[in-house]
């Protein structure tokens, strides 16, 4: 079974007497273990989608099972436990907090787990290792670069060994060498770990490195490949 399946997901948005269709009938099957990219210009769906299946907006209609789960019946505290558990997130902008040190950013979602702190830190050290910041962990975001900090987030979404880790943009704030550099380090956790991950992207270096790229305009999907 996919470890995602997304069939016919709408989803309108409605600003005062305006209403946009963002996702017109998405169907979207992605296998535990995938590279996967979701591609397509601005305003294409990719980012309401990837939100969708990350279980922090809802569509109108569709059915959705990620991780062996129907997430659409799920309540709002039942989404976030679920997302605490198996779903890990990199953002365009990073997201970090800027007030705590590298380790502790990537230790956080193990804090709200209730994991002890001896325990925590361990496995943030480990996983600052494993993407590159060995012995960084005691700087603040502020005291990074983009890169180091998109690294941090990825070590982040890994903290709690997710079944799919979702990155939106995740190197549009990079510049072309330290993009590839953090594609390269993706796809290498990709392989070793055999964590999933689904990556909304229109940059080609992104799409360069994925094994299925799947194709969105207008809230459609306009063809699903794989390399």
């Amino acid at each position: 079974m996919a470890l995602i399946e997304a069939v016919d997901i709408r989803k309108r948005y409605r600003s005062g007497e305006v209403e946009a269709q963002a996702l017109n009938g998405v169907s979207l099957s992605v296998q535990a273990g995938a590279f996967t990219a979701l591609a397509g210009p601005s305003g294409s769906g990719k980012t309401t989608l990837l939100n969708i299946i990350g279980t922090l907006d809802r569509p109108e209609s569709g059915t959705l099972t990620v991780a062996g789960r129907d997430v659409l019946s799920l309540s709002a505290a039942e989404r976030a436990a679920f997302r605490l558990s198996h779903i890990g997130f990199v953002f365009q902008a990073y997201n970090l907090i800027r007030v705590l040190t590298a380790r502790e950013n990537v230790a956080y979602v193990q804090q709200l787990q209730g994991v002890s702190a001896a325990e925590r830190n361990a496995v943030a050290d480990r996983l600052l290792a494993e993407v590159g910041l060995d012995g960084m962990g005691d700087r603040r975001p502020d005291q990074l670069s983009g890169g180091q900090q998109q690294r941090i987030a990825v070590a982040r979404a890994l903290a709690t060994s997710p079944d799919i880790v979702l990155a939106d943009e995740p190197t549009a704030n990079l510049d072309s060498h330290t993009g590839e550099s953090l594609m390269q380090l993706m796809q290498q956790l990709n392989e070793t770990r055999g964590t999933t991950f689904l990556i909304s992207s229109h940059d080609p270096l992104v799409l360069a490195h994925a094994r299925q790229v799947v194709h969105l305009r207008d809230g459609l999907v306009q063809e699903d490949a794989s390399a």
